[in-house]
């Protein structure tokens, strides 16, 4: 019989500190990663821009990423949609996520819009997200989710208010638009292709995508492009590391969570697309960026602690 007492074994698998520690940063992994990866993709289409037309760019980033994810569903034998009807969610989703978005953002930036602007304007994505999923989708807004929202805008408006925004109003413009295209596709991603598979989906996104700018990229611009290294870093960048790597990454989170709580990783958004575009564009960030840029991460942080 044994001496030892009924609850060490309740005692000896309790995790410890260690544990805890190395599950927490797991968990943190994924959207890090994921800020990390949609932050650089403003920089690398201000560096290829003046190469080529916005449009052109989009073909080469949607035209790039379709190949290699169509390639990957056929050779993994990844389940395609059945019905027509998901077909035509998916596309209407990358019509909305990809080219509405993109297309408006590099205008804007073509027009002189910074990188970090960019990042600054589509960091009042949760907000929208927010506001569009409690109203569409029905998602619960709690007390401090409210909270962290209000300093999450409050510290996205404090980096804002130290760009001046006179003079570049069409710009400003443009990108407020591919802001709402942005939501409008987060939202009905959620809605319609929640449990679509990543690899046949994301290609079939990415084909539309890639086929609807080049049929206007054609007759604007005749498809006219500067080869340059920093073109060819940005296009395959663009297309392999953002359009496939960060939108795989938020249509997983998008999955495991509510619209409104991958939304409001964003808000971190702008001041790390701040601080790739000082140091690889050399765009100024001064002391009241980086308090916003605080503030919105002590925002995040306590709008997605768990109880």
């Amino acid at each position: 019989m044994s001496t030892l007492s009924p609850c060490l074994p309740a005692r000896s698998f309790r995790p410890s500190l260690l544990d805890r520690l190395v599950s927490g940063l797991a968990a943190l992994s994924l959207p890090m990663l994921f800020i990390l990866l949609w932050s650089s993709g403003y920089v690398a289409g201000k560096l290829a821009l003046p190469h080529t037309g916005p449009l052109t760019l989009l073909t080469l980033r949607f035209g790039l990423a379709a190949i290699v994810l169509l390639a990957a569903a056929l050779t993994t034998r990844a389940p395609w949609p059945r019905r027509r009807a998901d077909w035509g969610h998916l596309a209407v989703v990358g019509l909305l996520m990809q080219v509405l978005h993109f297309s408006c953002i590099y205008f804007a930036l073509q027009w002189g819009l910074t990188a970090g602007v960019a990042g600054l304007l589509i960091g009042l994505m949760p907000l929208a997200t927010a506001l569009g999923a409690h109203l569409w989708l029905a998602e619960h807004i709690g007390r401090r989710q409210m909270l962290g929202l209000a300093g999450g805008l409050a510290g996205v408006a404090l980096v804002i208010a130290d760009k001046p925004l006179g003079g570049a109003w069409a710009a400003y413009g443009m990108a407020g638009i591919g802001l709402l295209g942005l939501v409008a596709g987060t939202l009905y991603q959620k809605r319609f292709c929640a449990h679509m598979d990543l690899r046949s989906g994301s290609g079939i996104q990415m084909a539309v995508s890639a086929l609807a700018v080049a049929a206007v990229a054609g007759p604007t611009e005749g498809f006219a492009i500067a080869w340059a290294p920093e073109l060819v870093a940005s296009t395959l960048w663009l297309g392999l590391v953002n359009s496939i790597g960060a939108f795989s990454l938020m249509f997983i989170m998008i999955r495991r969570g509510q619209a409104g709580q991958v939304a409001r990783l964003f808000f971190l958004i702008p001041g790390v697309s701040a601080l790739m575009g000082f140091v690889l564009l050399g765009e100024r960030m001064e002391p009241l960026a980086l308090a916003g840029f605080a503030l919105s991460a002590l925002a995040v942080c306590a709008a997605a602690a768990k109880r």
